[in-house]
């Protein structure tokens, strides 16, 4: 099977991070940076590390982006450095784009230019953190795509004493409930009674839409 390839351009911190978690854990790793301390921080991590613009096309053709499965563009705050990168990647034929972004208008521009992905660091972490103190029965979210996620949660104390079935948890959250806890920390289980009385203190592991449900635990109105 082919390795995978990945290319970062740009080595801030979060090109950094990235560089040295890929390489790390066995990816193929390109990167390009114009700081020769950028480049030595992630040298030994990475399969190459080129000291240079990427903004130059001839540069990013020659190092073998274009061998690349996928190419991080990581700068967020030279919106003409990013315009120029994502344009070079698009022509050198890199199938996954991904760019960081540090406003709407970056988004836009990017994703009209070709990036297949936009990441944006400080506004989705701000969301994590937001989302982590707002919960109220939510332990534990793993995002499948933009609004389906597993969940894992303690069940509510209006639910005890009552079945699955009778909570009509697919119509009221378009949930899925594919196994439990009987409590905190106990082995999960996916042999569901969905007549059984629910026992207090149960933690339920569901599929659902991240949106609707979650905004049913902010609120505590989860009946």
């Amino acid at each position: 099977m082919k390795p995978t390839i990945i290319g970062v351009l740009g080595l801030g911190v979060f090109g950094r991070t990235i560089s040295k978690q890929l390489g790390r854990f066995g990816r193929e790793v390109i990167v390009v940076d114009k700081d020769q301390h950028n480049i030595d921080l992630v040298a030994d991590d990475v399969t190459t590390a080129t000291i240079g613009d990427f903004t130059d096309y001839d540069l990013l053709e020659d190092i073998g982006i274009a061998n690349c499965d996928a190419v991080v563009v990581a700068t967020g705050t030279n919106l003409e450095s990013a315009v120029l990168a994502v344009m070079h990647c698009k022509r050198l034929g890199v199938p996954h784009i991904i760019a960081k972004a540090h406003s709407a208008v970056f988004e836009q521009a990017l994703k009209e230019l070709g990036a297949t992905k936009i990441i944006s660091p400080e506004r989705d972490s701000g969301k994590r953190l937001a989302s982590q103190l707002l919960r109220t029965h939510i332990g534990e979210v793993l995002s499948l795509d933009d609004n389906t996620s597993i969940v894992e949660f303690s069940v509510p104390d209006k639910w005890v004493g009552k079945s699955i079935l009778a909570l009509e948890l697919r119509k009221n959250y378009d949930m899925n409930v594919i196994g439990y806890r009987p409590y905190k920390g106990a082995k999960m289980t996916s042999t569901l009674n969905i007549q059984a009385p629910i026992e207090k203190g149960m933690i339920f592991v569901a599929i659902t839409d991240s949106h609707r449900f979650e905004e049913h635990d902010y609120l505590d109105r989860i009946n």
